[in-house]
């Protein structure tokens, strides 16, 4: 068998050497990681850093972004300003219900089949004014739903677990 030959005063400076640069990066990078803590906000100064205290609306703003919200802090601000996009004659009688991130679908519901009409005229151009207020894309079709129907009571003609004239024509 062949054996390892010991290694000589060359070798053994080159592994010594190759050992100390190991030990100065690793120095190096403790160093570094230090400067960058008091630079972070593990010690206090006098320029501003992530500790200082920030206004609601920024703090919101940031967290909205952090989290990916964008979208739905939109549309809720859509839900909430509902009158001044659309105008008060729409918003007297059409309300958004949902609206469906994956799809972009906005779904508005009318108080009667009239406005549901007049909402399908103008929904390309309520899309393009939400889009605008919101960023493009961000509504592709408007749903438009009509008034939703009056609950069907129990009464003197009717019998047990009927569903009314369901039961009857389909």
């Amino acid at each position: 068998m062949t054996e390892t030959p010991e290694p000589s005063g060359v070798d053994l400076a080159r592994v010594a050497l190759r050992a100390a640069k190991e030990q100065a990066r690793q120095r190096g990078e403790q160093v570094r990681e230090k400067r960058e803590a008091k630079r972070h906000g593990l010690r206090s100064g006098a320029r501003a850093d992530g500790r200082d205290p920030v206004p609601l609306g920024a703090a919101l703003n940031r967290l909205i972004t952090e989290r990916g919200w964008e979208a739905p802090a939109a549309v809720g601000g859509v839900m909430g300003r509902w009158p001044q996009i659309v105008g008060p004659d729409i918003a007297a009688h059409c309300v958004p219900k949902t609206f469906d991130e994956a799809e972009a679908v906005l779904t508005v519901q009318c108080d009667s089949t009239a406005w549901a009409t007049q909402l399908r005229l103008l929904a390309r151009q309520l899309v393009a004014r939400l889009n605008h207020e919101l960023g493009h894309g961000t509504v592709r079709v408007i749903k438009v739903l009509g008034p939703d129907a009056p609950k069907r009571g129990y009464g003197r003609l009717r019998a047990p677990g009927s569903r009314g004239p369901g039961d009857t024509w389909g």
